[in-house]
């Protein structure tokens, strides 16, 4: 069972590193009923298909030896970016008054950097967090999922 109630007017924020399905429950605690209120989606391809450069190599002094310097992960640098701009579109909303409860939905990675860029009036508001990935499912399940 969670640990927390998913009342009228919860908001739910169902995260990735690419989507964001903001849901407000206009049902109750008992039979919830989400309802969309916003989409977020951006493309974000694997770090293959973005970066163009092999990786580098470094000099490790006297002796001619060299270092293979680790490839760029441009798909993690993108999906912190995205946490960061969803965070951000939370406190917009939390200061124009839209919302008094949150749920953050989101695997283990993009939760950490939600948790990282969110805004003090956005924390004071999060009632609960579940470390799951859930974007893709249909929003009865993602009810379902928060009822268990």
């Amino acid at each position: 069972m969670a640990e927390f109630r998913l009342v009228h007017d919860t908001w739910v924020v169902v995260a990735d590193g690419e989507k964001a399905l903001f849901l407000r429950n206009e049902g109750d605690a008992t039979y919830p009923n989400l309802q969309v209120v916003r989409l977020m989606q951006e493309e974000n391809p694997p770090s293959r298909e973005q970066g163009t450069d092999r990786p580098g190599r470094l000099n490790d002094g006297n002796g001619g030896h060299r270092s293979a310097v680790d490839e760029t992960d441009w798909h993690r640098i993108e999906k912190e970016r995205f946490a960061g701009d969803v965070a951000e579109r939370l406190y917009k909303l939390a200061h124009k008054g839209k919302y008094s409860k949150l749920v953050l939905v989101a695997p283990p990675l993009v939760l950490g950097e939600l948790r990282k860029e969110m805004h003090k009036e956005v924390e004071d508001k999060v009632i609960g967090e579940i470390a799951k990935t859930l974007t893709n499912h249909t929003v009865s399940d993602i009810e379902k999922v928060l009822l268990q």
